[in-house]
């Protein structure tokens, strides 16, 4: 099936050296650009992570320290990608939760603030447990009919690109509304449906210390906007102020912006409250 897209859309996959988005960083990104008229194009990179790799990584990925100690930085090439990923949707596999926030991470320890909210972030592993409840070797054994390790080397991001590529086309031809045989699981081939469909949360930055909640009148209900939507505000989703308007807390303790800031948070968390907080100051 041939994705129907608006704009680019940038197929990807990491392998870091591990899952922690303030310490750990990329080793290899590999992405397939895919165009509104078919046309692909691919690239592989392998990144050094500034860091030795821990062995159990290794283990998994077959990416040693060897193998990244003359590959580029992801400061050094993080213009060029910016560059290349401007204007484009984002897939992958778990990507969501893991690889568009790593991503962002490392772009911003580059000193690029490359802004994902004009990104429509379609997560094939999403739309595969909400309809499946399955991993990706099982995800692509069921979409596209065979074994993934007859066909890819498990964990590289090359391979796993290529592989969730292929599962994100098998899923729109299962669910296509037109042949969909059940209408409560059949999914658009439209890429906002797809990224509505890949949300689980209602982040508003990528770790989800702070998140939206609907807007409430003092009778308690719902404020919604000209279109009947619930109107949203950010609040804090940990800690002390947990439930708190973002807002009202900047107001109240301005002391604790200070404090994020200083703290082991991540770079897009503390991006996000910046600009919560440069809103609120131009809105005085």
């Amino acid at each position: 099936m041939k994705l129907n897209l608006t704009k680019p859309l940038i197929v990807f996959d990491l392998e870091t050296t591990g899952l922690d988005l303030v310490n750990d960083h990329i080793i290899q990104i590999s992405y397939i650009k895919v165009y509104p008229d078919g046309k692909e194009e691919r690239e592989n990179i392998f990144v050094n992570p500034g860091i030795s790799i821990p062995e159990e990584v290794t283990l998994l990925t077959g990416i040693g320290n060897d193998d990244v100690k003359d590959a580029p930085t992801f400061k050094e090439i993080a213009s060029s990608l910016c560059e290349k990923f401007k204007g484009c949707d984002f897939a992958g596999y778990n990507s969501n939760h893991f690889d568009i926030p790593m991503l962002a991470e490392e772009f911003l320890r580059a000193g690029i603030d490359f802004d994902f909210a004009h990104c429509r972030l379609i997560d094939a592993q999403t739309i595969f447990h909400k309809m499946e409840k399955r991993n990706l070797a099982a995800a692509y054994k069921f979409y596209c009919g065979r074994k993934m390790e007859e066909d890819f080397e498990a964990h590289r991001a090359d391979q796993d690109t290529e592989a969730t590529y292929k599962v994100l086309m098998g899923e729109l031809d299962k669910y296509n509304p037109e042949t969909a045989e059940e209408p409560d699981r059949a999914l658009a081939n439209d890429m906002d449906v797809l990224a509505e469909f890949s949300k689980n949360n209602d982040n508003v930055d990528f770790a989800g210390r702070i998140v939206y909640k609907d807007m409430i009148d003092k009778d308690g209900k719902v404020l919604t906007d000209k279109e009947g939507k619930p109107r949203k505000q950010e609040v804090f989703n940990f800690g002390k102020y947990k439930g708190w308007v973002v807002s009202e807390v900047l107001k109240r303790d301005p002391g604790y912006y200070s404090w994020m800031l200083a703290s082991d948070f991540t770079n897009n968390t503390k991006q996000v409250l910046t600009r919560i907080r440069l809103r609120e100051f131009n809105n005085r």
